[in-house]
């Protein structure tokens, strides 16, 4: 099948990305597509519309600061007039370098001309930075606003609006006008777990493109020069080590966009997290081995890290060597520099690749016997809430008999029908630890105990940081049981119970979690 892409089809991976790496990189907009009323037939594939945006507004805080804010989101439409989905927001000028959050988000939008839309949105989300307790307090942040988009046709949409944000045990409460970019683009997702087999019983056609795609995990050294100081002005430790996840889309065969999300998991400055959008080049040198170039920028910070108002410049070059068809090894070296301020850095990583493609649709619907193609894949995401009980004296600096609940998300795909791949990603809400948040990957299996019910496992590794949780270097671990019932084919409640601690650290805590997942089939490249 010949390989042809779109530049939507780059847009696409960012937000969904974004979603899954940071961990962080994504739920709602799962469940927005199993709300939706399907127009599929047993024949075809409906796309659903799907909407990348970013959003820029300055934020106020006491004493007449001003916190300038990056942010993302990834929104799937349940109907003409509703969207849902999942967003993030990150601090990029003033001085609070590090403040970053998480959370899901909804709007509903009215046509008001052939070009204009009216809008109003709500986001409700966890997490916090620079200032910690004080500013975001347990780290609940609700955001509102209302404005109107301009559809240009072929190059995204442009808006404006005013939103209102707070932090209701915090002390930010502030309203600010805001800007927009979006870029509107079609998913294609199977709803439930059919196991229906594209190409069907008819001759299988190929008249669908190829998206080149690439996920990586990403281990990462950050060698500091003696130059570099912290941000209350001591001293930065002179390495720093990493772990993420990334994810490249291309544009064409050599063309990439790039997403990535990584959280500090050893050196001594826990808490510090970044996540990175750029571009890039892959030049291939045989017909196993290629050099990449890419530059990048986004928020980052934490962990006294000296970013100042939270944006970090990325540029470097890689050597990938293929092992197989789908899966290759990287080396990657490069700097990182935060212009407002002294970070700056000298990195090193290494990277496992996944490659696949993933199939272009538009708005027409797709016959299945047009995928034949492609496999189909069976994934979950899930929209969680994690709550952490004392499970040590010192697991915390402050508030130690006091728990801490964390909103998030989480995706599986499921590699067998009882075995599957897990990531998540997660931002506290309350227990006054406003600024804790994890990333975390691991493997888990499921288990049928009747028609409805279920049962589950999972381990799973990452960093953590921020809020006050004494989580060492940032490294932890995570191991839960749990319980499910399948509301319908596509949803499913589930209740569970683990262990969370730190390596490196006394973080050890209790868990107790609930979510609302949606299964549903993706489409990946034979």
């Amino acid at each position: 099948m010949k390989r042809t892409c779109h530049p939507a089809m780059g847009f696409r991976m960012l937000a969904i990305a974004s979603a899954c790496a940071t961990g962080l990189g994504l739920p709602l907009a799962g469940l927005a597509q199993g709300l939706q009323i399907p127009a599929d037939t047993p024949s075809t594939l409906l796309p659903t519309p799907t909407t990348w945006r970013l959003t820029t507004e300055s934020w106020k805080l006491p004493g007449n600061e001003k916190m300038g804010m990056a942010g993302g989101s990834l929104l799937f439409d349940v109907n003409s007039n509703v969207k849902l989905g999942l967003g993030t927001y990150g601090a990029v000028r003033g001085n609070r370098g590090g403040f970053i959050t998480l959370g899901l988000a909804g709007e509903v939008q009215q046509r008001l001309s052939p070009s204009w839309l009216g809008h109003a949105g709500l986001f409700v989300g966890g997490g916090g930075g620079r200032g910690g307790a004080t500013l975001a307090g347990g780290g609940l942040m609700l955001r509102g606003d209302v404005g109107v988009t301009y559809e240009t046709g072929g190059y995204g949409n442009l808006g404006l609006g005013v939103s209102h944000v707070r932090f209701p045990s915090g002390v930010i409460s502030s309203t600010q006008p805001y800007l927009l970019y979006e870029y509107p683009f079609y998913s294609l997702l199977g709803n439930g777990w059919s196991g229906a087999t594209p190409g069907g019983k008819r001759a299988a056609s190929a008249d669908l493109s190829v998206r080149p795609q690439e996920f990586a995990l990403v281990v990462r050294d950050y060698r500091i020069p003696s130059s570099v100081v912290r941000d209350d002005g001591t001293p930065q430790h002179r390495s720093m080590q990493l772990m993420g996840a990334e994810w490249l889309s291309y544009l064409d065969d050599r063309w990439f966009l790039k997403l990535e999300a990584e959280g500090a998991m050893g050196g001594q400055s826990t808490g510090y997290m970044q996540i990175l959008g750029g571009a890039g080049y892959r030049l291939p040198l045989t017909s196993s081995t290629a050099v990449k170039l890419h530059v990048a920028a986004g928020p980052a910070g934490g962990g006294g890290v000296d970013t100042g108002g939270g944006l970090l410049l990325d540029a470097g070059v890689a050597l990938q060597q293929n092992l197989t068809r789908r899966t290759a090894v990287e080396v990657s070296v490069g700097g990182v520099r935060a212009p407002s301020r002294s970070f700056k850095a000298t990195s090193v990583a290494l990277k496992l690749n996944y490659q696949f493609g993933l199939p272009g649709v538009n708005a027409e619907p797709v016959a299945w016997n047009s995928l034949g193609g492609f496999d189909t894949t069976a994934l979950r995401m899930r929209a969680v809430n994690q709550t952490y009980f004392k499970d040590d004296p010192k697991w915390r600096a402050n508030f130690s008999d006091q728990s801490v609940n964390n909103l998030g998300v989480q995706l599986d795909y499921f590699v067998t029908p009882n075995w599957f791949l897990t990531g998540q990603g997660l931002a506290a809400h309350s227990g006054m630890a406003g600024a804790y948040m994890t990333g975390q990957l691991g493997a888990g299996g499921q288990w049928p105990v009747s028609e409805r019910w279920f049962v589950e496992g999972e381990a799973l590794l990452g960093a953590a940081g921020g809020g006050g949780l004494a989580v060492g270097k940032g490294l932890v671990g995570q191991v839960n049981a749990g319980v499910g019932y399948r509301l319908t084919k596509s949803l499913s409640v589930m209740t569970t119970v683990g262990q969370m601690s730190a390596l490196k650290g006394d973080f050890k805590a209790k868990v107790l979690g609930v979510s609302l997942g949606y299964q549903f089939n993706g489409f990946a490249e034979k």
